[in-house]
């Protein structure tokens, strides 16, 4: 310490000497034999090492890469749990620095574009073909955009791992402080308490609803078909009706134009057949009429039961999706780019192509004071419970405002906070940025987000590596970016040419992409 300010005394001094050019050697000298011993003493930065904390650890809840430093460190709800150094993108394949989350798991992955390469335990966190899997380390960054970790840490790590797990890829080191704010989410301990139970009342609800959506639907087909073919019959007896009534009608002129008894007799006489059977068409007319307004009108009950069963379906479904969905944590990513928040939960269910399909249907807009003004980078995390709801970290990667400002100029919309916020649990996040959502956001991914004033590398999209039949291509180490290839190859990762965002990657996909394969 006394060094360091003998130094910066010298260095002050030297400010007053007049011209700086004019500085006499022996000043050189002294100024050289003060500073040349902080120099040597100064440390070099210790090399990442594998490494467990000392206590007993919880189920990860995110992971932090630092790239500048070359390692990964694992947290639980109480710090840190595992680190590990790792080998991240060389230049111009760099592992994009941003949001992620894990969206697919593959214990034994071989990558498609780089000669069968071995990935193990691979944790994929973009659809583009980045992710954690276990590699060589040279002690540097060599991949091809992914994030290679120690092989036996990858192994270890696997199964402690969860799809939605978030990632978190910083230029820089970072690491989650205690915070709190009134923005953040407060779950109400009634509402929470009532979840499970209201979940499954409505999911019995919605059950009784699509059996009842059957039963209708079956009833207005019948009585579709009986109204179709009373609707023949009675086209047939008006027509029989119309003949009788002409009949009838020739029979009285034939009467009214006979000159003899004989011809009179057999008129009359054909006159009273036709009007018998007229009379009695007549009367099965308004039979079937009354009997076919009665099946009409059974019908159109029917069908509206129909459609009113439809309508309850289609609502209990929704409320029972919903209630199921507010047991999960809920993740919320705000924009500056965009002015949108967007909401994301995992419905756990599996997509055929891999990973699981998370519900994105809460997407509004949001109020950003000074939106022209860069807010950062910031990820806040529900660890866990504590006496007042939920107790919170932050993340910045990506300066702007601090954390506390950043929320600060955010206005939530209450009916949104309304209905996530009072069963919002531990694993629950919010994340602010200027950045708009990358097009890697979809139906399989929660959120995928990257700071474009950091290189991109890892987003190229590369066609695998040509192979002739006879020919044995010797592998590459094929650790890293693009291990599996699109039909067609999605466009690469735009990249924003402003500082900040104002364009808006993210389109919302639609789940019916087939024929991707890894």
């Amino acid at each position: 310490m006394a060094i360091r300010l003998t130094t910066a005394q010298s260095t002050v001094a030297t400010r007053h000497w007049g011209s700086p050019t004019v500085v006499t050697l022996a000043a050189m000298a002294a100024l050289t034999a003060l500073t040349a011993p902080a120099a040597a003493k100064q440390p070099h930065p210790a090399a990442p090492v594998e490494a467990t904390a000392p206590r007993q650890a919880g189920d990860p809840i995110m992971a932090i890469v630092s790239i500048k430093s070359q390692q990964v460190t694992f947290y639980d709800a109480d710090g840190w749990i595992l680190r590990a150094p790792v080998s991240t993108g060389i230049k111009g394949r760099e592992t994009p620095a941003g949001v992620f989350a894990v969206l697919e798991k593959d214990k034994d992955h071989h990558s498609t574009l780089y000669d069968d390469a071995w990935m193990p335990n691979m944790q994929r966190i973009t659809w583009n073909g980045v992710a954690l899997h276990g590699g060589p380390l040279p002690g540097y960054a060599a991949s091809h955009g992914c994030v290679r970790m120690p092989y036996g840490f990858a192994e270890n790590l696997f199964d402690r791992t969860w799809i939605g797990m978030r990632v978190i890829i910083a230029p820089g080191d970072a690491a989650p402080v205690e915070f709190s704010h009134p923005a953040l989410f407060v779950p109400n301990k009634e509402a929470i308490a009532a979840a499970p139970a209201k979940a499954e009342a409505l999911a019995r609800e919605a059950a009784e609803a699509a059996k009842a959506i059957d039963e209708t639907k079956k009833a207005a087909a019948t009585m579709a078909r009986d109204t179709a073919s009373l609707t023949a019959s009675l086209r047939k007896l008006k027509a029989l009706k119309t003949r009788a009534d002409a009949e009838l009608a020739y029979a009285d002129k034939v009467l009214t134009a006979a000159k003899t008894d004989e011809a009179k007799a057999r008129a009359d006489d054909l006159k009273q057949k036709a009007a018998a059977k007229a009379a009695d068409l007549g009367t099965q007319l308004d039979t079937a009429d009354a009997d076919a307004k009665s099946k009409l009108d059974a019908a159109a009950s029917a069908k509206d039961a129909a459609k009113a069963a439809l309508t309850k379906k289609t609502d209990t479904a929704k409320a029972a999706s919903e209630a199921k969905l507010a047991l999960e944590p809920v993740s919320v990513y705000i924009s500056r780019a965009t002015q949108k928040l967007y909401v994301r939960r995992n419905t756990h269910k599996p997509w055929p192509d891999g990973g699981e399909v998370f519900d994105a249907t809460i997407e509004v807009p949001v109020t950003i004071r000074d939106p022209e003004k860069p807010i950062g980078t910031h990820i806040f995390t529900a660890v866990a419970r504590n006496d007042t709801g939920l107790r919170w970290t932050a993340v910045t990667i990506d300066d702007g405002d601090n954390a506390k400002d950043a929320l600060d100029r955010i206005t939530i919309p209450q009916d949104l906070l309304d209905r996530i916020a009072p069963t919002a649990a531990p694993r629950s996040s919010i994340v602010v940025s200027d950045e708009p959502l990358s097009s890697e956001t979809n139906y399989r991914t929660e959120f995928v987000a990257v700071l474009n004033n950091q290189p991109q590398g890892g987003f190229i999209t590369r066609k695998p590596t040509p192979r002739p039949v006879e020919v044995p291509v010797a592998s590459n180490d094929g650790f890293g970016f693009g291990f599996f290839h699109f039909q067609p190859d999605p466009p690469p990762q735009p990249v924003n040419t402003r500082r900040r965002g104002g364009q808006q990657y993210y389109q919302p996909a639609q789940p019916a992409q087939q024929g991707w394969g890894w």
